[in-house]
């Protein structure tokens, strides 16, 4: 079966605020290997970003004011995903926005064309009770993502094929065909992938204006709760009445 690891990037977190997709990354399983058919853009919005959701992305409307619309690879992208079982990380977040940028466009619904593992609900199912993001299941597996430092939709789709491998490979599966002496001692194997591909992302830099506010900020919080966690001390114990 051909499979698609699928993210997004977005200005915010609900498109029913008119918050848009910025960036698609897609990467294409074949028998359950990467095939390297990935398919990666990044989108002009036309709004703006919600507080906090460029801090996360790295991305700024500058860097994306010549990149394409969704309307005009929208074509590109369903040839790309017709017919695949996509594998999203909390899949109701990407359908949504990617649902909404279709009908947008009246191009109809991505639920008909394609088949949907979310594989948030398959953690949350095999460790009940325990953090299932992606980064505590690379933890958790044994995939390395020292490498993530913003969230990128290409990024985080090769990281969580990785994931979705370790999470679903039986004991046959270990090891991809690698060689006994290879393969001996280990637990799960995980399949590195070549940063390079990357298309370059953008660094957002904090300004003096911007850090002096935000040290002004904290010492207002700080003398209003008595005492800041991040200054890295205790608390004093609450007194208890005698």
């Amino acid at each position: 079966m051909r499979q698609i690891v699928l993210d997004t990037e977005t200005t915010g977190l609900e498109w029913k605020k008119g918050n848009r997709v910025v960036e698609i990354g897609c990467v294409e399983l074949l028998e359950r290997r990467p095939s390297g058919n990935n398919f990666h853009r990044y989108l002009k919005p036309d709004c703006e970003f919600e507080q906090g959701a460029q801090e996360v992305t790295g991305l700024t409307l500058e860097f994306l004011a010549d990149k394409p619309r969704f309307e005009e690879v929208v074509d590109e992208f369903l040839a790309y995903v017709d017919g695949a079982e996509l594998i999203i990380h909390n899949a109701s977040f990407d359908m949504g926005f990617l649902e909404n940028e279709l009908s947008l466009v009246g191009k109809g619904r991505l639920a008909g064309r394609v088949t949907v593992t979310d594989t948030l609900a398959m953690a949350r199912e095999r460790y009940p009770g325990q953090r299932n993001s992606l980064d505590a299941l690379c933890r958790r597996l044994g995939v390395d993502n020292s490498h993530r430092q913003l969230h990128g939709a290409l990024l985080d789709a090769q990281i969580l094929a990785d994931v979705f491998i370790a999470l679903t490979s039986g004991q046959e599966e270990i090891g991809f065909g690698q060689p006994e002496a290879e393969r001996r001692g280990t637990d799960v194997a995980v399949q590195a992938f070549d940063t390079s591909v990357l298309l370059p992302r953008p660094r957002v830099l904090v300004t003096a204006s911007e850090q002096e506010a935000h040290v002004s900020r904290l010492e207002r919080l700080r003398k209003k709760a008595g005492h800041a966690w991040w200054d890295g001390e205790r608390a004093p114990e609450p007194q208890e009445n005698s």
